[in-house]
């Protein structure tokens, strides 16, 4: 399989790419969105050396749908769908739809079955929607179960701003899972501040994945230092949960390189490090089909 022994940035967006922002007013818009005034537009060429230089073979593009809350975009489905056919050897697509819009699951279904995305990603605290209690999140997440496809949900303390933190709390989504048993969904950021919470969510749940785009302090060997030997028992990654974490860095916003490095510094087995850097995303997307929480 092209994907044995890769690793996987399973969050990255293509919000500020070059193939992307065509006009002055996307860029302007993913500006104000991400409050990545600094950035600028991202040249391809300057994508790829970024990920060649930090050895990720693969970068996982979710776009994002505002059509309810901002009346656009944040990239679209066609276009993540169109960076994977141009730049096959680097990219692999999710969609993205507004679950406040009355076509959401047509718009999904579209997705999965016309454009072959392979997953889907929700940002609640963004698009501005209460999972909890949310109808037409069952037909997204039969959907995703119908097509063999996971859910991506950014959960947790977000980089970007103007966001309150209401509808980012993992226990929004208890039920959600409880319903849903075969949907493979990620949780991301380890839900922090609510990471006691998103470690109990992981218990409960095989099918529970987080990433590792954490907003952090100072900088991620120090704030993935106190999440995972302080703020956790110091083996507990290493033996309870190194099945259900995924490397994920929320490019852009987060400074990938020197995340990655972190994940690869850490003090654990090597082997829990491949299956964070690459084994668990395969599980995750479906390409590993061995699932421990199936079978075991």
């Amino acid at each position: 399989m092209r994907f044995n022994n890769k690793v996987f940035d399973i969050n990255t967006h293509p919000y500020l790419f070059e193939d992307v922002c065509k006009s002055k007013e996307d860029l302007d818009f993913a500006i104000k969105i991400t409050g990545l005034y600094h950035n600028g537009l991202a040249a391809m060429h300057e994508v790829f050396a970024r990920l060649d230089c930090t050895k990720i073979d693969f970068s996982v593009l979710s776009p994002l749908d505002l059509s309810s809350a901002y009346g656009r975009k944040l990239a679209t489905n066609e276009q993540v769908k169109e960076l994977v056919e141009k730049y096959p050897d680097y990219f692999i697509g999710f969609a993205s739809v507004d679950p406040s819009e009355a076509n959401a699951a047509d718009a999904l279904r579209y997705a999965f079955k016309e454009l072959d995305l392979k997953g889907v990603y929700l940002f609640p605290a963004l698009q501005n929607f209460c999972p909890e209690g949310c109808a037409p999140l069952d037909d997204i997440a039969k959907l995703c179960i119908e097509f063999d496809r996971p859910m991506l949900v950014d959960c947790g303390c977000s980089p970007y701003p103007n966001l309150t933190s209401k509808y980012s709390h993992p226990l929004q989504w208890e039920e959600f899972i409880f319903r849903h048993p075969e949907l493979r969904i990620c949780l991301s950021r380890f839900a922090w501040p609510w990471n006691r919470e998103m470690y109990m969510l992981m218990l409960k749940f095989r099918n529970v994945y987080t990433d590792t785009s954490i907003v952090y302090f100072d900088d991620p060997k120090q704030m993935y230092h106190q999440m995972f030997t302080v703020d956790m028992g110091p083996k507990w990654l290493d033996r309870s949960f190194r099945h259900q974490v995924m490397f994920g860095s929320g490019d852009p916003g987060l400074e990938q390189i020197r995340q990655l490095n972190a994940i690869r510094n850490l003090d654990m087995r090597e082997e829990s490090k491949e299956l964070i850097l690459s084994q668990n995303a395969l599980e995750f997307m479906g390409y590993k089909k061995d699932m421990r929480w199936v079978h075991d």
